[in-house]
């Protein structure tokens, strides 16, 4: 996040997406659509607003040691790590481990099974301490395709 209060903040996270062959892939990804806007009448602040309608908000506690073998997404979320780490790996074996603040968006639907059987993603706890997430699931879907505002997807 960009610390400079003058200039409109880059926001950085993880996507998880699925290609039109459907084998999910991730991308590091920016948010930099900041506008300065009042909310509620305070002082006006940074908001890149991520789309509109309706949401549900789920938090989930993921044991230590817990794995969630393959499978999608169920619904297009962003995913916010509250405390302790969790990773995601996709099925072009790329592995990202993410902690408290670190923000991800699973838009792996539509993925199809590949020869291993493997479909969406598989994720787990990372490390000695449950993994607390926060999951704001969209009522939308998400297109095929890499997402326009990826940057290159192995930084991080």
């Amino acid at each position: 996040m960009n610390a400079d209060a003058s200039a409109s903040p880059r926001l950085t996270y993880w996507r998880i997406w699925t290609d039109e062959q459907g084998t999910s892939h991730q991308s590091r990804c920016v948010a930099d659509d900041f506008e300065r806007q009042s909310m509620g009448g305070a002082a006006p602040q940074w908001n890149a607003p991520q789309g509109t309608g309706q949401a549900s908000v789920v938090f989930a506690v993921l044991p230590v040691g817990w794995v969630g073998e393959w499978h999608e997404n169920p619904k297009p979320q962003w995913i916010v790590p509250l405390s302790g780490r969790w990773f995601v790996e996709s099925m072009d074996g790329h592995r990202v481990e993410m902690g408290a603040g670190e923000v991800s968006f699973g838009g792996d639907q539509h993925c199809a099974a590949d020869a291993q059987g493997r479909k969406g993603h598989r994720s787990g706890t990372v490390g000695e301490l449950p993994a607390v997430l926060m999951l704001v699931q969209l009522d939308r879907s998400t297109a095929r395709g890499r997402p326009a505002n990826a940057v290159d997807e192995r930084d991080g």
